[in-house]
């Protein structure tokens, strides 16, 4: 099956709305945004915005929601980078304000006032948050000018000696004279506009601290969740269920409310219960994710896996391996998945006990062979307007990128 074919099969919800930690993604991002003063919220979707707008509207004020029409242009463009930017010109042009930019996947400790402070205080074109890595030849390594602790001197793609070990963190903050740069078709922001500003010596780096992981992928979902988690504990977060708990194993377990739990079982370290879900006796849950509505009977073990939404684990079951299931599946009694990724409304009886023995592509992106998550199609987008008339972010999923002008924040 092609990869545009599976979208259409696995037309479930927007991957921004998808739940981490408990939470659509996209709401850790307003959240953070609404910390800097964000109240309005305009949509720009073209993937499903009644579903978006619905799911807004439940964690914000109908009257600071409204709905922008999508440009025909962005069908193509917004399957790039930097064009939205571009498509969005005229609103993010208005004015001199600078706006964010900042990738949905990513997960962190959103550092919006201070990546504000930093930018105004040098004065340039552009500012990119970084993260320190241990493998920085896996990514694309910034590199500063000499003498200088922040001015972006290139970008080193997959280096095979050290130039440095940090890396582009996914979000940033820009000048509208930025959209100058882009032109009105598909744009690369990090091959084509960043490489110009650095090149006119317009572009710094600001360290990013604490944790920070890019969650497109399903065992980044996980390590991303555990990392979460972490954070949580650190900051004595009474989200988390309490040690003394009698299921508690390890720390650093999340449990909705309105989740019931069995006798005898040991859940954690690092997992995530959502609502309705159902426990039974004697599971062993460790570093995974059950979403809502989903069940796992009696003495089933589930590790380093996703169960989807209304999907079920049958008694004595096992999955492990970054096991992933889709939306409504059902796991027989005694059935063993090893790194399966299994497509929405489908019942498996028998052992999926090889990585390459599944029912979906795992050659695939995240974005399509994760029925849980939904396929969805990379024009869609979000608008979202500050109460200042110069103030606004916009969300794309596929690309994901986030903007705002934080007009607020000076």
């Amino acid at each position: 099956m092609k990869e545009a074919d599976l979208e259409r099969q696995t037309l479930t919800l927007p991957k921004p709305l998808v739940e981490f930690a408990n939470r659509p993604m996209i709401l850790h991002q307003v959240e953070s945004l609404a910390a800097a003063g964000v109240t309005d919220i305009v949509l720009a979707v073209n993937y499903r915005p009644d579903v978006m707008v619905s799911a807004l509207k439940k964690v914000a004020s109908p009257q600071f929601l409204s709905l922008l029409d999508g440009d025909a242009k962005g069908a193509n463009m917004n399957r790039s980078t930097a064009g939205p930017l571009k498509l969005a010109e005229k609103i993010l042009g208005k004015d001199d304000s600078p706006f964010f930019v900042l990738n949905s996947d990513v997960i962190c400790e959103y550092p919006f006032q201070a990546l504000a402070d930093f930018h105004k205080a040098h004065g340039d074109e552009g500012t990119i948050v970084v993260t320190k890595v241990e493998e920085p030849s896996k990514y694309g390594v910034v590199v500063h000018k000499p003498n200088h602790p922040s001015r972006i001197d290139r970008f080193v793609e997959k280096p095979v000696e050290f130039v440095g070990n940090r890396i582009n963190a996914g979000i940033y903050i820009l000048n509208p004279s930025v959209l100058k740069r882009i032109e009105l078709r598909p744009t690369s922001i990090e091959q084509e506009t960043f490489p110009a500003i650095c090149k006119d010596g317009q572009l710094h780096s600001f360290d990013l601290e604490g944790f920070w992981m890019d969650v497109g992928q399903p065992k980044d979902f996980l390590s991303g969740t555990c990392l979460y988690l972490t954070s949580l504990t650190k900051q004595g977060s009474k989200l988390l269920a309490s040690p003394s708990e009698p299921y508690v194993h390890g720390g650093n377990v999340l449990v909705d409310p309105s989740a019931k739990i069995g006798k005898n079982c040991r859940i954690g370290p690092n997992v995530t219960i959502g609502p309705n879900v159902v426990i039974g006796d004697g599971v062993r849950l460790q570093r995974c994710v059950l979403l809502a509505n989903s069940k796992v009977k009696d003495h089933a073990w589930v590790k380093s896996s996703i169960i989807g939404w209304n999907s079920s684990v049958g008694r004595w079951a096992r999955l492990e391996n970054v096991s992933v299931l889709g939306d409504d599946v059902t796991i027989g009694d005694e059935v063993y998945v090893n790194g399966g990724s299994i497509l929405p409304h489908k019942s498996i009886k028998q052992n999926v006990d090889s990585l390459f023995t599944c029912l979906t592509n795992l050659s695939s992106s995240f974005n399509h062979y994760i029925g849980w998550m939904g396929a969805f199609s990379s024009s869609s987008g979000l608008l979202f307007h500050l109460l200042s008339s110069s103030s606004f972010f916009l969300l794309l999923d596929g690309s994901l990128l986030l903007l705002t002008y934080p007009s607020l924040l000076f």
